[in-house]
């Protein structure tokens, strides 16, 4: 099994999502207080994407007073879950490329090298499948927690008719929709290597070689336990036969024949 597209694309997963920071900007612009508007709202977030823990200051267009708003909801499980299982996809086909290069005798003996990277496999697929299923799921819930429209809903001053609210700037999403590809690109690799991996066991290997072998096997010790006994037979027989032809050769020879005859005489 080959390791260098899984260990890339874990790179790319990973980084691309971990790496991620974003912004948006709104606007509040007070009618009756100039003074207290403000149009460009800047509001950073980034991962682990805690978005409730993410603040920023809004006017109330009542004075120069400001209000102190947070972002909804905490969607880091899923983040960190789907970098978790990239990184250590990541070492672990760094680590399984290295045995391959210089411990290969080492992975082949006793079987048990296939076999643990098989199974190894067999759980990454279905961990990235898992993993990349919910962080799907959490960025589609984050690009609507971070949509300037919805945010401006948390404003009080967007409230009130007479004041006007709008978006600057909505975050870019390329990088996160970059990671979720990769997420199942990645499920898509771990699991065509499945059977790949199980070629180099003993499952594969031994299973039909054991079902091939077995009726000549038994043929043969079948054939081993006969071979006594009609040898005997065939000897006995031939022998006998053998035995009845000389006698029957002696009685009826013309060459004893005479010889009785003179006698006789």
């Amino acid at each position: 099994m080959t390791y260098v597209y899984v260990w890339l694309f874990a790179i790319f997963a990973f980084a691309t999502c971990g790496g991620y920071s974003g912004q948006l900007r709104v606007s509040v612009d007070c009618q009756l207080d100039k003074a207290s508007s403000n149009l460009s709202i800047g509001i950073d977030f980034a991962y682990p994407f805690r978005l409730h823990q993410v603040s920023f200051e809004a006017p109330l267009c009542d004075g120069r007073r400001r209000e102190r708003l947070f972002l909804i909801g905490d969607y880091s499980s899923s983040a960190e879950f789907f970098v978790t299982i990239a990184v250590f996809a990541f070492l672990y086909s760094l680590m399984a490329t290295i045995v391959y290069i210089f411990f290969q005798i080492k992975y082949r003996e006793n079987n048990r090298g296939p076999l643990i990277d098989f199974i190894v496999t067999v759980v990454f697929a279905f961990m990235w499948l898992v993993s990349s299923s919910a962080w799907a799921q959490a960025l589609s819930d984050v690009k609507v927690a971070t949509d300037p429209d919805e945010v401006q809903e948390l404003m009080s001053a967007c409230k009130v008719m007479t004041n006007k609210c709008g978006s600057v700037q909505g975050p870019h999403w390329s990088g996160l929709n970059t990671s979720v590809v990769f997420g199942f690109l990645n499920f898509v690799l771990w699991a065509g290597n499945i059977w790949f991996v199980f070629k180099e066991t003993g499952w594969h290997k031994g299973g039909p070689a054991r079902y091939a072998g077995a009726p000549p096997e038994k043929q043969a010790v079948t054939f081993n336990q006969q071979q006594p006994y009609n040898q005997g037979s065939f000897d006995q027989s031939g022998g006998y036969t053998a035995q009845g032809d000389r006698e029957q050769a002696s009685e009826y020879s013309p060459v004893g024949g005479p010889t009785s005859y003179s006698n006789q005489m």
